[in-house]
């Protein structure tokens, strides 16, 4: 689904993205559920970044502090082009 979310956001509808804790970080980084925290942050910077509305996730300090901290490098970088 994060391959062709761009699309369906160009859609114009808000889309909702869960992905926290799924069984294909699990399998992609061979973790326990109570291991997949690194694996759900990167899914939800990326997931934000192609433009979901909502990010449904278990960890909500830790994903929004995610997300801030690469929004933040976003505008730098927008700054110095």
């Amino acid at each position: 689904m994060l391959n062709r979310l761009q699309t369906i956001v160009a859609l114009g509808y808000p889309v909702l993205v869960g992905l926290s804790r799924k069984s294909l970080i699990g399998e992609v980084l061979g973790r326990d559920v109570s291991q997949r925290l690194a694996g759900s942050l990167a899914l939800a910077v990326l997931a934000a970044e192609r433009g979901a509305s909502i990010i449904r996730v278990h960890d909500v300090a830790e994903t929004v502090d995610a997300i801030k901290l690469c929004e933040a490098v976003a505008r730098e970088q927008m700054r110095q082009d």
